[in-house]
């Protein structure tokens, strides 16, 4: 009976322990939804009443490592306190710290909206995305800052239209990855051994 509860005490510390190497990075993800937004722009209409705030003029939105640039930036804000923000602009732009790995994300738009309960970003129109040397590109781009899963659409709201914009994507080669020999064979030295004298 004691070396039942032995094993089961070890199991338990081995899965607590696991966990709380898996934590961190999971928690991280959402680190940044509960940091302070700041916003800074030459303009600010706030509408106390319907939950709204207009920044006009160079914004700049940033909550922890997150960071959102436009012309102008809607934020509103809904009945649980969760604030949603559209950003506008000839080329908006969205960047964040990579959560457990090294590295920025960074996102281009004429319109980003960035929804902060859900952690959801959608790019649209001549939408980018970059992580590290990787970039995709389409009309619109989704993206979860929690799980950094993506997905990319083409152009295709016209149907009759035959010169419909395709996703496109740049991937890079991982620098750790080792090309082995074009011969698919590991390269041999031959050692030749002196012939033995007659003696």
């Amino acid at each position: 009976m004691y070396r039942t509860n032995h094993k089961l005490s070890l199991a338990t510390l081995l899965l607590a322990f696991v966990l709380q190497l898996l934590t961190p990075s999971c928690l991280a993800a959402s680190a940044d939804s509960t940091q302070p937004i700041h916003v800074e722009a030459d303009q600010v209409i706030m509408d106390d009443a319907h939950q709204i705030s207009t920044f006009i003029g160079n914004v700049q939105l940033s909550q922890g490592t997150l960071l959102i640039r436009g012309d102008k930036i809607i934020v509103t804000q809904d009945k649980q306190g969760f604030q949603h923000a559209i950003a506008y602009g000839n080329t908006a732009q969205f960047r964040q710290k990579r959560e457990s790995l090294e590295g920025y994300v960074e996102g281009y738009g004429e319109q980003i909206e960035y929804d902060m309960r859900t952690g959801i970003v959608n790019l649209y129109g001549k939408a980018r995305l970059k992580r590290n040397l990787d970039e995709v590109s389409g009309n619109h781009i989704v993206y979860n800052t929690r799980t950094e899963i993506f997905k990319v659409n083409s152009n295709d709201t016209n149907a009759n239209n035959d010169s419909t914009e395709r996703v496109r994507a740049v991937l890079q080669p991982k620098n750790n990855m080792t090309t082995p020999p074009a011969s698919g064979v590991l390269p041999v030295t031959p050692v030749t051994t002196p012939a033995k004298q007659n003696e």
